[in-house]
């Protein structure tokens, strides 16, 4: 507690650097981690509701999820392709 009224009395604030704007609340950088953070925790829920409700082993729920990555994947990369094709 101390140090932080030093910190504020002796204005040692002044000398510290901004945030750059790469890694402000709002940039792109930072926006792109809070939606990867969500969808990890989505993942997360999901594995739990799958062996703890379902009652599926934890090998099975991971290959729930590999198989909706390699199916994700796919469709991306067919959706990308058709988007190259000049017809």
């Amino acid at each position: 507690k101390a140090a932080f009224i030093n910190f504020i009395s002796d204005e040692e604030w002044k000398s510290i650097e901004p945030v750059s704007s790469w890694f402000g609340p709002s940039s792109f950088l930072m926006s792109s981690m809070s939606a990867l953070f969500k969808l990890s925790m989505w993942i997360r829920h999901g594995h739990g509701y799958l062996t703890e409700n379902l009652g599926i082993p934890v090998w099975g729920s991971y290959a729930v999820f590999g198989l909706a990555t390699l199916f994700l994947g796919m469709v991306l990369g067919l959706v990308s392709e058709e988007a190259d094709c000049d017809f």
